[in-house]
């Protein structure tokens, strides 16, 4: 039995999940690290979250993650929610309750 082959929009849906959510914890340790140990751990960490990575000329490091709310609002958008819509336990309230009533006719 064959594995089923991922969309890429939930490839893209694992990426952006993993920017939202993802440890910086590997990318901690590259900062406090010395070159030997980096040159050694470096294969082995997960640096999915870092989108740039400087050494000033002044020595230390400078690392920028992804931004974590627009990963959040890309997942959002790819799976048609938007922020205006009710809650859905609210429009599953709306809704019932419109059903109750549809039958429901004033008497005059």
């Amino acid at each position: 039995m064959g594995r089923r082959k991922k969309t890429v929009e939930e490839e893209i849906c694992k990426g952006l999940r993993r920017l939202a959510f993802g440890e910086i914890k590997d990318a901690i340790y590259l900062l406090f690290a010395n070159e030997s140990e980096i040159a050694e751990k470096l294969p082995s960490l997960d640096l999915f979250n870092i989108s740039e990575i400087k050494r000033p000329k002044g020595g230390g490091m400078e690392i920028k993650f992804f931004d974590r709310i627009k990963a959040l609002e890309k997942l959002r958008d790819i799976k048609g929610e938007s922020p205006s819509q009710p809650l859905s336990f609210y429009k599953a309230l709306e809704e019932g309750a419109k059903s109750a009533f549809s039958g429901y006719e004033e008497n005059d």
